[in-house]
């Protein structure tokens, strides 16, 4: 097969290593549709939120892997004296209740009487949740109000068993969750129309900031509705509401705007997380004309230990002692000053990275040098 003249030639045992080598290189915009992406999947309707929620409850039917803190004691009989029993947290013995922390999110069109999820976590010394009911705990906003009330059972994403000399358990024990466990009391419904000086506006926010983004919209949306948008900044378009549209009729046009297509610039940027080697490369990043040579010191150090009897003619003398010893080797391996001629695309970009050789380590601190030496034309981004 002939090469083109811009192919990269390297070395056997290069590109026998680069077999070898396993590599994370994930390449965005390679495959990017060639009719964009829809409005509404890359921007936000500012004032269309949700609201955290959180309570303190306790759950019970635990099988002796709850807590035995005063505070859940206090709580046990906080919840008793309610029905009418009075007792000390001293009289409350066992291991089957835990005091929990209730999580949720009040979605921004979630009305009275829909149902949520939520999120239990234990606050003490509760080993596992399993067999876990909560009991009914009000769940309030940052207002300190009440939005909602959670109850059931909750549910693991694994299981513990255990045994006198030995216990197993799959999955996280002492977080759960509760399908649906939430019923919403009072709703906080999102307002996304602005009222200025009698005209309506609806601001549209962009997800990943960008100035070429955000005019690319603005231009889309004045296609069918003239002078309707304006670019605020990088991550907002303001969008005016014509005259005509009815406020029932305000739904269909926010959809009829967000259902438009515009092409996302993506800026060059390469993503580094240095803890699990993984790389994302952005579609526009280039290397300019560099040699890049790659080699590395291997260094074996092996730890043994010796038996020295020592010996002594008609002595008693002599001791038997161990005696550590260690053993260094040093091999090199060989070292190739390869040309990397300018990158423009991804695909280039990782043919010329992967014919190298490197494993992902060594592309991390291949990225580091390039943007040392002002060849890699991207921002880096390290994790």
């Amino acid at each position: 097969m002939r090469h083109r003249d811009n192919d990269l030639r390297f070395p056997s045992g290069v590109r026998s290593r680069a077999c070898r080598c396993a590599v994370l290189l994930l390449l965005l915009g390679a495959g990017s549709r060639a009719g964009g992406e829809r409005i509404k999947d890359i921007v936000d309707v500012q004032g269309v939120r949700s609201n955290p929620l959180t309570g303190i409850g306790l759950v019970t039917g635990l099988a002796g892997t709850g807590d035995s803190t005063l505070l859940s004691r206090q709580m046990l009989t906080n919840v008793l004296r309610d029905q009418g029993l009075v007792l000390s947290p001293m009289d409350v013995t066992g291991k089957n209740i835990a005091v929990v922390m209730v999580t949720a999110e009040l979605g921004p069109f979630d009305r009275e009487g829909s149902r949520i999820d939520v999120d239990v976590s234990t606050l003490g010394e509760a080993a596992s949740l399993q067999g876990a009911m909560l009991l009914p705990t009000p769940l309030k906003g940052l207002d300190g109000e009440v939005y909602a009330v959670a109850q059931g059972g909750v549910s693991l994403g694994g299981w513990s068993a255990s045994g006198n000399q030995a216990s197993m358990s799959k999955g996280h024990q002492t977080v759960g969750r509760i399908a649906d466990g939430a019923i919403v009391e009072r709703s906080e419904l999102a307002d996304f129309v602005e009222q200025v000086a009698g005209q309506r506006y609806i601001t549209l926010n962009l997800r990943n900031n960008d100035f070429s983004t955000a005019q690319r919209i603005c231009d889309a949306i004045n296609q069918s509705h003239p002078a309707g948008a304006v670019v605020l900044d990088a991550g907002g378009i303001r969008v005016s509401v014509p005259q005509t549209v009815t406020p029932e009729g305000i739904i269909g046009f926010l959809d009829e705007i967000t259902q438009k297509q515009v092409t996302v610039d993506m800026p060059a940027t390469v993503v580094i997380n240095e803890r699990t080697g993984t790389i994302v490369v952005g579609e526009n990043v280039g290397i300019s004309s560099v040699a890049i040579s790659q080699g590395s010191l291997v260094v074996k150090v092996k730890e043994s230990a010796q038996v020295s009897q020592p010996t002594a003619p008609f002595s008693n003398a002599g001791t038997t002692a161990v005696i550590p010893d260690t053993s260094l080797e040093i091999e090199e391996q060989s070292v190739y000053l390869i040309p990397v001629s300018r990158a423009v695309t991804v695909s280039e970009l990782a043919k010329a990275l992967n014919a190298i050789g490197a494993s992902p380590r060594d592309l991390i601190a291949i990225f580091n040098v390039l943007k040392k030496a002002g060849a890699l034309q991207a921002k880096l981004v390290i994790m």
